[in-house]
């Protein structure tokens, strides 16, 4: 069967689908997936670094995803055609931003992939050691 596109609704189903994951709601009603009380994947609210550059309204659909590093971050958000992207807000954090109308431009197994990586940059060694030996497959087996 074909790789379909990715959903909103696919961020909450994998990253809840993680080991030891607690999803907390924001002030304003906002998902946040946290391991070992760390976030790893939210959704954020409406700010002003994220904004339409002809309108300046602000994004309600920005969701925030941890990367192991810099160069993880610089390679998913240097192409100009990619869905990704950071703001002056976010420089020197590990993290990187994508708006929820635009996950459809990757596939359901590129999003999964990138949340357990982000799973498992915010993990314990202990538990991200324990996950990844229950999935030798999986993207990131050769980190740690």
């Amino acid at each position: 069967m074909a790789d379909r596109r990715a959903r909103e609704s696919d961020v909450h189903q994998v990253a809840a689908s993680m080991p030891h994951v607690t999803r907390l709601e924001g002030p304003k009603g906002n998902s946040i997936y946290q391991v070992g009380g760390k976030s790893f994947v939210f959704f954020r609210t409406p700010q002003p670094d994220a904004a339409d550059p002809g309108t300046g309204e602000r994004y309600a659909d920005v969701i925030m995803l941890w990367v192991e590093s810099e160069s993880d971050k610089l390679a998913l958000v240097q192409d100009p055609a990619s869905p990704f992207f950071t703001t002056d807000h976010f420089d020197g954090h590990p993290s990187v931003l994508v708006r929820a109308c635009r996950l459809s431009e990757i596939t359901k197994t590129e999003l999964t992939e990138l949340i357990q990586d982000a799973w498992l940059s915010r993990a314990s060694k202990k538990r991200a050691a324990a996950w990844l030996a229950d999935h030798p497959c999986a993207p990131g087996s050769g980190r740690r």
